[in-house]
């Protein structure tokens, strides 16, 4: 399978403190990766690298054939409208509506015509499972669920190759979880979309990732598919997946 993301010895530096010492990863086409670790492994800070929103300090990382930390100011832009962000809580503007947080995106990076951005919105609102009325919402009026569906339609607003997820289940109760899991991979399918998804949900690990990689100690503990990782000898993946597991 040919990467998407190939990530190199990174090192990670934030003054004193050392984050990553030498993490080393691929992600391949068409799959879901996740990314994953105890709190404070720099799981979401190794996601923010590949967005070209924090720095490294050592090593490489190619994303869309680019070398991130040597991208001009073209590069970068025709990046960024290769991939679409569901981040933590949604980080919809709370004075838009749902529609209107959707079409920002398709403003910013585009010229196309009103009537071609609200057929577009209208369409990303149904391939998330929302209704039509429900883009007339704002935030403040959605539940979580909604809020992360809308999220994800922004996300998608452009038609992105690369989709980065970071903990798209958190704070979903377990019966929208498991429907924003079969979402995600349901999308994967039809749109052919490669994912990033940094997750602490067992459920959505087991459901949806076909390969992750295991932070731990400031390196990848383990890096594979789920029978390929749990089966790795470590005490910490052990621990790691009985925790969360419970």
């Amino acid at each position: 399978m040919r990467p998407l993301i190939n990530v190199q010895n990174i090192i990670t530096r934030f003054g004193a403190n050392l984050v990553h010492d030498g993490i080393s990863l691929r992600v391949n086409e068409g799959e879901i990766f996740g990314l994953l670790g105890p709190s404070g492994c720099g799981k979401s800070t190794l996601m923010r690298q590949m967005l070209m929103l924090e720095k490294f300090q050592g090593g490489f990382m190619e994303v869309l054939g680019c070398d991130v930390s040597r991208a001009a100011h073209q590069e970068a832009q025709s990046l960024r409208r290769q991939w679409g962000v569901l981040f933590q809580n949604g980080a919809l503007y709370s004075s838009l509506t749902v529609a209107e947080n959707i079409a920002v995106v398709l403003r910013e990076y585009t010229d196309i015509s009103d009537s071609l951005i609200n057929e577009i919105v209208a369409y990303k609102i149904n391939l998330v499972g929302l209704q039509p009325k429900d883009a007339l919402l704002y935030p403040a009026q959605l539940s979580g669920g909604m809020r992360k569906k809308s999220a994800l339609a922004r996300a998608l607003a452009m038609d992105p190759k690369l989709l980065f997820l970071d903990e798209p289940t958190s704070g979903l109760d377990p019966v929208s979880a498991r429907e924003f899991d079969r979402l995600i991979v349901e999308l994967r399918d039809m749109l052919n979309l490669t994912i990033v998804m940094v997750s602490h949900d067992l459920r959505s690990i087991r459901s949806t990732l076909d390969r992750m990689a295991v932070i731990d100690q400031k390196k990848i503990a383990a890096e594979g598919t789920l029978a390929e990782v749990v089966a790795t000898n470590s005490p910490f993946i052990d621990t790691f997946f009985k925790v969360t597991d419970e």
